[in-house]
């Protein structure tokens, strides 16, 4: 059985995996020490698992291999499917092109 705590009344040596990455440390495959409750009036508690401070392990570091197709990614998100060029920024899903194809003309949507 795992222990359940209040918000905020977690004790010492105990962390998320958000906190953990703060740190520069992962969960290293170690169990759920205990879990974190909030209180929510309509739907149910939100939920945060804590792991063991002293059992994480340092975060592997990025080798090459991982760059590349990471770098291969965000050129691709960066990159206009109507005029073929680079945006300089990551294109909105929303529109799907860059500003200059979505308005043209100078057109601007209030």
């Amino acid at each position: 059985m795992v222990s359940v705590y209040r918000w905020h009344l977690a004790p010492e040596g105990l962390a998320t995996v958000r906190q953990l990455r703060a740190l520069g440390l992962r969960p290293g495959g170690q169990n759920v020490a205990a879990r974190l409750e909030r209180p929510r009036r309509r739907r149910g508690p939100l939920v945060a698992h804590l792991c063991s401070i002293e059992q994480a392990k340092p975060v592997r570091p990025m080798t090459p291999a991982k760059w590349a197709p990471l770098a291969k990614a965000n050129a691709a998100r960066r990159r206009c499917p109507e005029c073929g060029r680079d945006a300089g920024c990551v294109i909105p899903p929303s529109l799907g092109m860059c500003a200059p194809c979505a308005y043209p003309e100078g057109q601007r949507v209030a």
